[in-house]
């Protein structure tokens, strides 16, 4: 009956072939099928036409989907390294500029503080050069006067004295005069005389006291200069 029939599965017969020598493993079992065998006239094996299953060639390494993954994830890495090297570009462009401007912004805040009190200074110094004179005047008397005024006259040289102080924290400095070589960015010569002490072209006397604060000069020194002697 056609139900008890079934498909019989063809039968395979492993030959193995040995070279020579029978302790080395074959390379590979041939297979042949069922009426593939020469029915008459076998004179040798080599007129066998056997069917030959190749086993599949296994590649080293990873398989399609691992290389795949690896693949993707070097470009990942490289987007990543891309994307992290453009940030630190930005970052340091950034900071430079933040950098200019917080030192921007310093300069003209210590140009406005010497503007501001520079002005508040400038009106300030003739009370401090006429408290000065008033000083050097009554220390030339000061030894025939009484108790009581030489207590005043020392009181206002502490008032003369912490005045200055005020000027100094303010980051006013006065201008050295006596003793240096003359320079007519900071000093104006009111006097020229000859001087056997100093040589020419030297302050030898300080009129009146010049001030600066920082690179800003608030009031030039009116001083006496020494001048060369004419033969």
């Amino acid at each position: 009956m056609a139900s008890d029939r079934k498909h019989k599965q063809p039968n395979r017969i492993p030959i193995r072939f040995f070279d020579g020598d029978d302790s080395r493993e074959p390379d590979n079992d041939t297979y042949f099928v069922d009426g593939d065998l020469p029915t008459e006239g076998a004179a040798d094996l080599a007129d066998l036409r056997p069917a030959i299953a190749e086993p599949p060639a296994i590649e080293s390494g990873f398989g399609g989907p691992q290389l795949a993954e690896l693949v993707a994830s070097r470009a990942e890495l490289k987007r990543l390294q891309a994307a992290l090297a453009e940030a630190q570009e930005g970052l340091a462009r950034r900071q430079a500029d933040f950098e200019n401007y917080r030192k921007r912004i310093e300069r003209e805040r210590g140009e406005a503080y010497n503007r501001v009190v520079g002005e508040v200074a400038h009106k300030l110094l003739p009370v401090v050069d006429n408290l000065a004179r008033a000083l050097d005047a009554e220390k030339t008397v000061q030894s025939g006067e009484s108790r009581e005024f030489r207590h005043f006259l020392h009181g206002v040289e502490l008032i003369n004295r912490q005045l200055n102080d005020v000027l100094e924290s303010l980051g006013i400095q006065p201008i050295a005069a006596v003793g240096e070589r003359f320079d007519p960015h900071i000093h104006e010569a009111v006097v020229t005389e000859p001087s056997d002490e100093y040589e020419p072209d030297t302050v030898t006397e300080e009129l009146v006291r010049g001030y600066r604060i920082g690179d800003r000069l608030l009031r030039p020194a009116m001083v006496k200069v020494a001048a060369r002697e004419e033969k």
